[in-house]
């Protein structure tokens, strides 16, 4: 029969939130990293639990150690996952970095792909809003090219869905507050494929180039879905990362 499953570790736990401060892009490369004290104090473990997330860190290629110096943020060359993004949207009001810029490339009511009516539970031939974008790392490389696609009548309840403007807090916390729909759970896919010839020019790639392709859905508490949204990384940004235990 199912059994309930171990909890992860304490010092993975630490890490994973370390981590994803880094994938976030809110501690970036050559930032310092919290010193073993510190991490003890923040999160009232012993001093050897925090040096193990250290150490985890490090030899997940997060983090190096400088002799006599402390601990720094390497390049991680990893993409945010969606969680990631939510969680950092709720906690500072924005989905994205200071290390990330962001470029509106369509903003406007389309007809709308198969798979995105389907995903929001449309009518064949429904028209969509749709926000593309591109993100930019601080150096002006491409590290994602993602689509927000919503319900048309979400146009007139929310009008600044059409506006090429960030959102404070992200585009579900706006539609929250306009619409009253709160975002419950939400649902992820991922594949890889080619890129197409305009994604791989967006994205600067040679031609052919594979790209991992994120799909997530986001629903209320009625199950009905709110948002979907389509992500495509370039080659060799790692997206997905997770901890769990092995043992039983």
């Amino acid at each position: 029969m199912p059994e309930i499953q171990e909890v992860v570790p304490k010092y993975l736990q630490i890490a994973g939130y370390i981590r994803d401060q880094i994938v976030r892009g809110d501690l970036r490369p050559g930032d310092d990293v919290p010193s073993e004290r510190e991490i003890a104090a923040t999160w009232g473990v012993a001093r050897p639990t925090a040096a193990r997330a250290l150490e985890a860190l490090r030899v997940q290629g997060f983090v190096e150690s400088r002799r006599g110096s402390g601990t720094y943020v390497r390049e991680a060359k990893a993409a945010p996952r969606a969680r990631e993004r939510y969680e950092r949207a709720r906690d500072l009001g924005t989905m994205y970095s200071a290390a990330e810029s962001v470029e509106f490339l369509t903003i406007t009511l389309v007809p709308g792909p198969q798979h995105v009516v389907e995903a929001l539970q449309l009518p064949a031939g429904s028209d969509v809003v749709c926000r593309a974008r591109l993100l930019r790392a601080e150096g002006g490389q491409p590290i994602e090219l993602s689509t927000s696609w919503f319900a048309p009548q979400l146009a007139q309840e929310a009008p600044r869905l059409l506006e090429p403007k960030r959102l404070f807090g992200g585009t579900a916390k706006y539609l929250a507050e306009v619409t009253g729909r709160q975002p419950a759970y939400a649902r992820d896919q991922v594949a890889a494929r080619l890129a197409t010839t305009e994604e791989g020019r967006l994205l600067e790639l040679a031609s052919p180039a594979a790209v991992l392709v994120y799909r997530l859905t986001v629903y209320d508490s009625a199950d009905a879905p709110v948002q979907f949204d389509d992500a495509i990384y370039p080659p060799e940004r790692w997206a997905f990362r997770q901890e769990y235990p092995l043992s039983r």
